[in-house]
């Protein structure tokens, strides 16, 4: 059954939920999953029209499993979104600080917030969701654990706030991607996704990259993911400036085609500001 909701992965209250209030508006319904794979699922087979996905942390890297999954689908990128992401430690109302034996959370949450959560002395435990974590404590009613999560999940699920901004860094975003199955309308500042992978040749990755150099596009990332067909083999995702309608990213495309054996145009979309991000 198709919804206008926005598909994420996690519980409501998750940082992927934020991201999609800060971009679609705080009334959009929003279709919570278990995992990354099944907000492409929702997407591909059209039951939702858009996805939310996280695909970097700027502390903690990159999100394999988007990456993988933007491998295996025909899904395309429609947007971007930078949240600046406020990590909480989040507890029953009856929990104190001092209570907290054992804290839950998303492997990357616990990792963003590696310094504070060494000084508690807990025991760290893996869970799919921050927001999640959140539920499970309040559904357990466990007094000794905690979670990092979003101010937003412990409002949701009735929790306190032991201590907010828990994180390492100070300037923690989390870059999320808008996915869906059609093409995105031109945006006056935009950027370009692109997959591709190179012969297995000395320079051939070189030769790729100077395509976009040629032409003078500003390339702003660059990651490599195993092919999964053959032993130390990779795509290259790659992101650059601009619209691949304009004539100089037209011709950056067309030039790379010639130097690669294999080339996927993810979408072209509005560029997202940093300084527009807002706090979790």
């Amino acid at each position: 059954m198709k919804t206008d909701g926005v598909a994420f992965q996690g519980a409501h209250g998750a940082y992927s939920e934020e991201a999609i209030r800060q971009h679609f508006g705080a009334k959009r319904d929003t279709v919570p999953c278990r995992t990354i794979s099944e907000v492409f699922n929702l997407v591909e087979t059209g039951e939702v029209k858009y996805g939310v996905v996280p695909v970097e942390n700027s502390t903690e890297g990159s999100v394999n499993e988007t990456y993988d999954s933007l491998i295996t689908t025909p899904t395309k990128i429609a947007g971007e979104i930078v949240l600046r992401v406020v990590h909480c430690l989040v507890a029953l109302p009856s929990t104190s600080i001092s209570d907290v034996r054992v804290v839950y959370s998303h492997p990357q949450a616990l990792a963003q917030c590696r310094g504070f959560l060494a000084s508690m002395g807990a025991e760290l435990n893996v869970s799919y969701d921050t927001a999640g974590s959140v539920e499970m404590i309040r559904d357990d009613g466990r007094r000794d654990a905690a979670a990092v999560a979003s101010k937003a999940a412990a409002q949701i699920y009735g929790m306190n706030v032991l201590k907010e901004g828990i994180e390492d860094n100070g300037r923690n975003y989390t870059r999320f991607l808008v996915i869906t199955t059609e093409e995105s309308e031109r945006s006056p500042e935009s950027k370009t996704s692109v997959i591709f992978s190179a012969p297995h040749t000395p320079g051939s990755l070189y030769a790729a990259l100077e395509a976009f150099a040629r032409q003078g596009v500003n390339l702003t990332k660059i990651e490599s993911r195993p092919t999964r067909q053959r032993p130390w083999e990779y795509y290259f995702f790659l992101d650059f400036e601009g619209h691949r309608d304009a004539a100089t990213q037209k011709e950056a495309l067309r030039d790379l085609v010639k130097r690669t054996t294999f080339l996927k145009v993810l979408g072209s979309y509005p560029k997202a500001r940093v300084e527009q991000a807002s706090g979790a």
